[in-house]
């Protein structure tokens, strides 16, 4: 069985990986994974991905002002998940834009791909709720990682 690598992991290379256990909430009436919820295993990856970067959520809320907004997907659903697997979401920048990132993920079983998705997320100042290049320091160490 393949072992992911532990969300506490320093972010030193491209790609990062979350696991996940699907708990019974996760599912619908026949024990598969409800659709929506393998956006939110990537979005908590996504969170996971940025923390382990050095960079905390609520710390760019109150001190910058600034947060992170989905501005599109686009996703493909593969093969079911069910109650009970053990999941990883890999995590990895396609793209490093001035105010925004693409991100590829997969959520997977072992090595089988379950759903795989692209996401483009914009970064935004919150108080004039409009796009804003992403912050000089944050962006010397996303480029630092993107290129590993």
């Amino acid at each position: 069985m393949h072992t992911p690598r532990p969300p506490s992991s320093p972010v030193e290379e491209s790609v990062f990986s979350l696991p996940i256990r699907v708990y019974y909430e996760d599912t619908d009436a026949a024990g598969v994974i409800y659709y929506a919820n393998y956006l939110r295993y990537c979005e908590r990856a996504r969170t996971e991905w940025l923390r382990a970067a050095g960079f905390e959520q609520q710390a760019l809320l109150t001190e910058q002002r600034m947060g992170f907004v989905v501005r599109s997907v686009n996703g493909d659903y593969l093969s079911p998940g069910m109650l009970d697997d053990a999941l990883h979401v890999t995590t990895g920048v396609e793209t490093l834009r001035g105010a925004s990132l693409v991100f590829v993920q997969k959520v997977m079983r072992g090595d089988e791909i379950l759903f795989r998705g692209r996401f483009v997320i914009a970064c935004v100042d919150l108080d004039r709720k409009r796009p804003t290049p992403l912050p000089a320091d944050m962006r010397t160490k996303l480029e630092k990682i993107v290129q590993a």
